[in-house]
């Protein structure tokens, strides 16, 4: 698959031929990653940490908080690695660093090896100076210590003339289940496609930025159709992952949904469809994802109006249920619950509301059968969500704070605070 880049230097996002002449100067990094991550994580590379220079913390963090990253560049100790790992970087990419005693320290899963090579020799220190080392080597010593390996074919960098795919096959075998992403040079849809055939991903720059290769191409490269009109069938989802329907996608419609960043879709009968351009119920559209057998395609949405089905409902399997049905009421009571309810109570007053957050925590806290527990959880779920749509919060967001920290290395001790605000 694809693996948008974004390099960083001076706050700038930039595009270096062969790792040394800067040939493009793309400048603010946010809304290109915000375009890039609608295909899944982006790669951000701090150049100037690599070479250390100076550093790009204060805009790869705030890329980190907004959109999946594996973060690179610089990263030569277990203080820095931890750092970005609690930042919220999914992975983070180790290259002139390492080595076991370091890779050993951290999770596996999340952790890239950079094996960034010019001429066969691997590279290190912002690419300046050469090892001595060939990257199978170094892999084969490595494996094992890392989740994934980037392969970096320096000599081939910014300059699109394609990618060295005659020595993938073997860095792939070499590997085994770490996954391999290959960067330099790559410039074509075929060549992506032909990396994935081969197990490995393609992280793409100079090809993108220049328009030798289009997003939407560059995604769909791998997928492949067993239909005589080519199009893919599309699992619609909410930010929560709930299915809301069932849609299909050709290269024409994806490219439209990328570009505009919305529900876009292919419709067997009426053809090019953009979803609620009459009804009213639109789609933002905030990731695409591809299925294992590379046939499926997933929309991760965010929808507007009264639901995905023509016939108005949520979903094309009927109305929402339980915590979704919960947010959906409460999210339509607020500024508009009826005189005298309870719901427009606790909404109006914050007293009330945090007199009842506490007395139900502390019932819960109390219950001891399972009936006992199920309905104080209930009740306290349910003041929970009052007081988030009286703020304006979704559960999806909920659910991202969770995944964020989640992702952080570092953990609190979690002791109960006193009265005072200390901890016991």
């Amino acid at each position: 698959m694809i693996v948008p880049s974004i390099d960083l230097a001076n706050g700038k996002t930039v595009q270096l031929v062969g790792g040394r002449e800067q040939a493009l100067d793309a400048g603010d990094p946010f809304p290109i990653a915000e375009r890039f991550a609608t295909v899944g994580p982006i790669a951000v590379v701090d150049l100037d940490a690599a070479l250390g220079t100076g550093s790009n913390e204060g805009p790869i963090r705030d890329l980190c908080a907004r959109f999946p990253c594996r973060v690179g560049g610089g990263i030569r100790d277990y203080d820095a690695a931890r750092r970005w790992l609690d930042a919220g970087a999914e992975r983070i990419v180790i290259g002139t660093a390492a080595e076991p005693a370091l890779l050993s320290k951290l999770p596996r899963e999340r952790v890239v090896v950079a094996l960034d090579n010019e001429h066969g020799e691997v590279v290190v220190k912002g690419w300046r100076e050469g090892t001595g080392r060939a990257p199978l080597e170094r892999l084969r010593e490595l494996r094992g210590l890392a989740g994934g390996f980037l392969v970096t074919f320096v000599e081939r960098e910014g300059r699109l003339g394609g990618t060295a795919l005659d020595r993938v096959e073997e860095l792939v075998a070499a590997a085994g289940d770490a996954r391999v992403t290959i960067a330099g040079g790559v410039t074509t849809a075929e060549e992506v496609a032909a990396l994935d055939r081969l197990g490995a991903d393609a992280q793409v720059g100079m090809a993108l930025y220049t328009g030798r290769l289009g997003l939407a191409e560059a995604f769909a490269a791998p997928l492949r159709s067993d239909r005589a009109d080519g199009l893919w069938p599309t699992v619609v989802t909410d930010e929560r992952g709930v299915a809301l329907g069932l849609a299909w996608s050709s290269l024409e419609s994806l490219r439209a949904a990328i570009d505009e960043r919305r529900g876009v879709y292919r419709s067997r009968r009426r053809g090019f469809w953009r979803k609620g351009e009459s009804s009213g119920a639109t789609q933002e559209l905030l990731r695409l994802d591809v299925d294992c057998d590379r046939d499926v395609l997933r929309f991760t949405v965010r929808q507007a109006g009264a639901g995905f089905c023509h016939t108005g409902a949520a979903s094309c399997w009927g109305e929402r249920r339980g915590l979704d049905k919960l947010e959906r009421t409460l999210a339509e009571r607020v500024g508009s619950a009826e005189a005298g309810s309870y719901t427009r109570r606790l909404l109006e007053d914050a007293e009330l509301l945090r007199a009842k957050l506490v007395e139900e925590a502390a019932e819960l806290a109390d219950a001891g059968k399972t009936s006992e527990v199920r309905h104080e959880a209930a009740d306290l779920l349910y003041f929970a969500l009052v007081a988030a749509a009286r703020a304006g919060v979704s559960l999806a967001e909920i659910e991202s704070e969770l995944d964020a920290r989640a992702l952080r290395l570092t953990r609190r001790r979690g002791d109960a605070k006193t009265a005072t605000g200390g901890v016991t």
